[in-house]
């Protein structure tokens, strides 16, 4: 077995939950601000958070609604989102964050799959929160800024007296988060993340980081996405820094917040990387205390992220992760830049590249798919042992569905995908869910969908339409079909009609034949 091991050397995991992992960071710092509301200037201090997170905890609890329960938080980055995620893993419940872009037909299904009884939302969302509530098994629906009324009971209502230890949890079995992913293929599923692995990330990433207490940074990334709750919102709170919460992007709040709190690094998203290359707006502001760009989610290619270094005299880093790795698993480091690589595996992580058709191990700077091991691996998916164990060996290797290499000085390089996955500007979208909406709609037979390559979204889901017997049915009204019932993200971009859809004799979709036909023209 040929195995990559980390430059960085090894990492005890964590003993701490991953709450315990961010009060620890707080300590000493409790008079200073670590959290403001970059929409309206709210703030809280270390103590504040911590005095609410317990009392949360403590009212949760009291209630009933606390150990072993799953809470879901459907809302848009905001202080309160840290002090309802702590506060529920306090009490020893699980989180499942749901997009606040979801339609209630997306929200119902992750509601139900994930056994959610406590629904903790914002106002904006609030509508579809109530839809989805109603078809499935919650029964207590939490407003966070606002007063809330009739069945809605608002945050303050749950507070309580305060919860002062953590609740008992076993860090290698209880479910910290439970995002959800589409994995390699297929329908998103419930991803565990225990409090062992993802507070043993935040502490892999910040030996990388090296964020100093205090260190201001603004996160427009969702909390809901993994990449936002456990690679900035939980690492900064954990190394005593200021997080500054935007509830969506805006590029001009962002580059003020940006140079109002004299933040020294970004962190995007390809598609922004690529705007704070070309717009002018960048031009307006003082980006002079900026030293790095940290681009994940999605791969940034070598030029576009020259132009970005360039424009801003910065340097710009890549990462890589899935939220099944909680999600970190390779980083650079501002000593560790490298053009085109995705940085060297963390601390305690251990990596393969194996050959897809034979299994076998490959080397130096020979292709294969990505394995990972480490103790940010997750636990597996909820009630599905045999998606689990297509993606995660006894062994706790995790087979990342992506194809890539190691260079001779163990830098890591992202050559391709084997996994079905669409990224559209760094969002998950799964073709079986759209391959499930589809033909739900009487004039469409049968449907394919994959992602066609585009310069801004980095891909956009593109759907391959069988109409049915005696019926007729036009592009656009395929697209809002689709529309009607999913996340704009995840909205159809383009419809080819045809006879069939390309299959297998296992009746598997021939997605190559799709899209070598696109490309032929």
């Amino acid at each position: 077995m040929a195995v990559f091991e980390s430059p960085y050397g090894d990492i005890a995991p964590s003993t701490l939950t991953i709450t315990e992992r961010v009060f620890a960071g707080l300590e000493g710092r409790m008079d200073a601000v670590c959290l403001i509301d970059g929409a309206t200037g709210a703030s809280l201090t270390g103590a504040e958070l911590v005095d609410q997170v317990k009392r949360l905890a403590g009212g949760l609890t009291a209630r009933g609604l606390g150990a072993g329960v799953i809470v879901a938080i459907m809302a848009p980055n905001m202080p309160d989102y840290c002090v309802a995620f702590h506060g529920v893993t306090w009490a020893g419940g699980t989180v499942t964050p749901v997009n606040p872009s979801y339609t209630s037909y997306e929200v119902k299904h992750q509601l139900q799959d994930a056994g959610a009884t406590v629904l903790i939302t914002a106002p904006a969302c609030l509508e579809v929160a109530r839809a989805a509530a109603a078809e499935s098994s919650v029964e207590t629906i939490i407003l966070m800024g606002g007063e809330g009324g009739g069945d809605v009971f608002p945050l303050s209502a749950m507070m309580g007296d305060p919860l002062e230890k953590q609740a008992p949890v076993d860090l290698d079995t209880h479910p910290a988060a439970l995002p959800y992913s589409s994995g390699t293929t297929g329908l998103p599923k419930g991803v565990i993340l225990t409090h062992r692995s993802m507070s043993t990330n935040v502490d892999q990433i910040l030996e990388v980081f090296q964020i100093e207490p205090g260190e201001p940074t603004v996160v427009f990334l969702p909390f809901f996405h993994i990449y936002g709750l456990n690679a900035l919102l939980n690492p900064y709170l954990a190394a005593g820094g200021l997080i500054i919460t935007m509830p969506r992007f805006d590029l001009e709040l962002f580059l003020r917040l940006t140079q109002d709190h004299a933040a020294p690094r970004m962190f995007v998203a390809p598609p922004v990387a690529i705007a704070l290359a070309q717009h002018p707006l960048v031009d307006a502001f003082d980006m002079s205390k900026l030293h790095s760009i940290f681009s994940a989610a999605a791969p940034l290619g070598e030029d576009a992220a020259a132009a970005c270094a360039k424009r801003l005299n910065v340097q710009v880093l890549q990462g890589y992760g899935m939220t099944e790795l909680s999600p970190a698993s390779h980083l650079m480091s501002l000593k560790t830049v490298r053009a085109g690589a995705v940085g060297l595996s963390l601390p305690g992580t251990r990596s393969r590249i194996v050959d897809p058709e034979t299994g076998a191990d490959k080397g130096v700077d020979e292709e294969g798919e990505l394995w990972v091991q480490g103790a940010q691996v997750m636990l597996g998916y909820l009630n599905n042992p045999e998606a689990t164990a297509a993606t995660r060996d006894n062994d706790g290797w995790l087979k990342t569905g992506d194809l890539a290499c190691f260079d001779a000085d163990d830098y890591l390089y992202i050559r391709n995908r084997l996994k079905e996955l669409i990224k559209y500007k760094g969002l998950q979208v799964a073709p079986a869910e759209l391959e499930d909406v589809l033909p739900s709609h009487p004039s469409i037979a049968d449907a394919a969908v994959i992602g066609v390559p585009d310069d801004e979204a980095g891909e956009l889901p593109a759907a391959f339409v069988v109409i049915a017997a005696g019926q007729s049915i036009t592009p656009d009204a395929v697209m809002a079909h689709a529309a009607e019932r999913l996340a704009n993200y995840k909205h159809i971009r383009r419809v080819t009609f045809m006879d069939a859809i390309p299959k297998s004799a296992s009746g598997k979709i021939l997605r190559r034949e799709l899209r070598d036909g696109l490309a032929a023209g």
